[in-house]
């Protein structure tokens, strides 16, 4: 497997992902969203972008597995805030019109929207330093750290998503049980990792 993900050039990764997204374009276009478009589309972006933060999550364990596909997490994670930005854009363009005495009553009424924006706002200095010369002027163990704040996004997205649907159905409970299990074995590992070892 290995061997077949160092063919698959990381231009490949950002052309599918992008395919989702003009996918909804057309059907924008063309009627296919059904009666409230503009809830659909929201919905749709907010959902892709929350599956590519789950993806780039997934990375690192199985690279524990022996699967090792960490060139590819760049992409993912800007994939992630491309969908994620298009989500808010929705909603403060088509959904809201700009109308922005709305939008902050919205924002005390519905505070799992604040939760969504956290998520967002976190997301920009991960993706403002997503090349390798930041990485450079951060140095790698600065650049680790900042970057712990996927974690804060991912559960920042489930949770907005959980509110969001309500009645507590499925598949949002799904997102967040996933997102809590591999934040958890990521810090399972970093205590085996941190703890003496027996003499």
């Amino acid at each position: 497997m290995n061997q077949i993900a160092r063919r698959v050039p990381v231009n490949a990764v950002y052309l599918a992902g992008v395919l989702p997204f003009l996918w909804i374009v057309w059907l924008a276009f063309t009627g296919g969203l059904g009666v409230d478009p503009v809830k659909a589309i929201e919905l749709q972006l907010g959902e892709l972008g929350l599956q590519f933060i789950v993806a780039g999550l997934f990375i690192t364990p199985l690279r524990w597995a022996g699967l090792n596909l960490m060139r590819f997490r760049r992409a993912i994670g800007l994939l992630a805030f491309f969908y994620v930005g298009m989500h808010l854009l929705t909603w403060v363009i088509l959904d809201m019109g700009l109308r922005w005495e709305e939008m902050a009553a919205d924002l005390v009424k519905r505070w799992y929207i604040i939760i969504g924006m956290v998520g967002f706002v976190v997301m920009v200095p991960l993706a403002i330093t997503s090349n390798n010369a930041a990485i450079r002027r951060l140095g790698a163990s600065a650049w680790q750290r900042l970057h712990r704040l996927t974690y804060v996004a991912a559960l920042a997205g489930a949770i907005h998503y959980v509110v969001l649907v309500k009645a507590w159905p499925v598949e949002p409970l799904i997102y967040l049980g996933v997102i809590c299990l591999l934040i958890g074995a990521r810090l399972w590992r970093n205590r085996r990792r941190s703890a003496p070892q027996a003499a």
